[in-house]
């Protein structure tokens, strides 16, 4: 009986530990956060607040909210992501360690973030051709995000890569407990069966399905999606259809889920025509314009959306100002 009772306590000390995050009535807003543009000034964190998911309103004076000039390798970050983690009150940020008027193949790092407060942030750097051998031919590094993985129990960071003359490939590798670096070699995780670029992935589970989108590089620049049932072991089943809502150019998908619905905004970057556009839908396959009207009083580059608390949209206000 003993060694029974010990064999179940085992057994259960290897279970991944239940998801605190808050429920949909302790929601009761949005952080929003994104980068302005491609000078250097312009390439910094910037968060925004809203009430409802479609009327935003600047932090800070629209002003970079982390200073990061002394911390990321070339003094510039893009493309943040944001993420709640399980235990319901750590966040976990990383971005494009770059400087693009140094040029569009010139980066080759990510920079990792954590914070318990949304103010005050732990970073990192992890350069990829420094980190790992075999990388003299790396191009570039964009655009991380990260999910987590609860078939391993740890946070899953994926970005795209370019080496040589190959295309953009999205790559996997699992962060470390203290979220400081990766552990293990970066591996291929998404190229679509045609083989061409892809860039700017971004996944949402619903319902035991992960749903991938991603943009196109270099033949329709648009987003496209693919899913899942296992972000390691599962294979992508991929959707042929774009999912913007306009012919214009596309990137930065970023998708969430409204507060107390069963339904999604997916947002996206129009890049060349200075506009950032919101799309609805319930299934994840199939989009339609915003029924509201969005509004900033700011101009986004590719950024995230997540939902906040009242006291932690209280604690932001109070810090950065309305």
């Amino acid at each position: 009986m003993k060694k029974f009772l010990l064999l179940m306590v085992c057994a259960l000390a290897t279970l991944p530990l239940p998801s605190r995050t808050p429920r949909d009535s302790q929601l009761k807003g949005y952080l929003f956060v994104y980068f302005t543009g491609n000078a250097p000034e312009e390439e910094a964190i910037h968060y925004a607040l809203s009430d409802d998911g479609y009327h935003y309103k600047a932090l800070n004076g629209d002003k970079p909210v982390v200073d990061l000039r002394q911390k990321a390798e070339t003094g510039c970050v893009r493309d943040p992501h944001i993420l709640r983690g399980e235990d319901g009150k750590t966040f976990y940020m990383v971005a494009t360690d770059m400087r693009s008027s140094a040029g569009w193949d010139s980066n080759r790092a990510m920079i990792l973030m954590r914070s318990k407060d949304l103010v005050n942030w732990q970073t990192s750097v992890v350069n990829i051709q420094r980190r790992y051998s075999g990388q003299d031919n790396l191009k570039r590094v964009w655009a991380p995000q990260t999910i987590y993985d609860p078939e391993a129990g740890k946070y899953l960071i994926y970005w795209s890569m370019k080496h040589g003359d190959g295309p953009d490939i999205i790559y996997w590798a699992y962060a470390n407990e203290a979220f400081t670096d990766l552990e293990g070699e970066p591996r291929p995780f998404f190229l679509p069966q045609d083989g061409k670029p892809c860039i700017d992935g971004d996944i949402v589970v619903k319902d035991g399905t992960y749903h991938l989108f991603y943009k196109t590089e270099g033949h329709g620049n648009g987003i496209r999606s693919a899913t899942t049932r296992s972000l390691t072991s599962g294979t992508w089943a991929e959707q042929p259809d774009y999912k913007q809502q306009t012919k214009d150019d596309v990137e930065g998908a970023g998708t969430f889920r409204l507060i107390g619905q069963q339904r999604w905004v997916l947002m996206y970057d129009v890049y060349q025509k200075g506009r950032y556009e919101f799309t609805e839908t319930d299934d994840l396959t199939h989009f339609s314009p915003c029924r509201q009207t969005v509004t900033m009083d700011f101009h986004p580059r590719h950024g995230t959306v997540i939902a906040l608390t009242g006291k932690e949209m209280k604690r932001l206000r109070k810090h950065f100002g309305k």
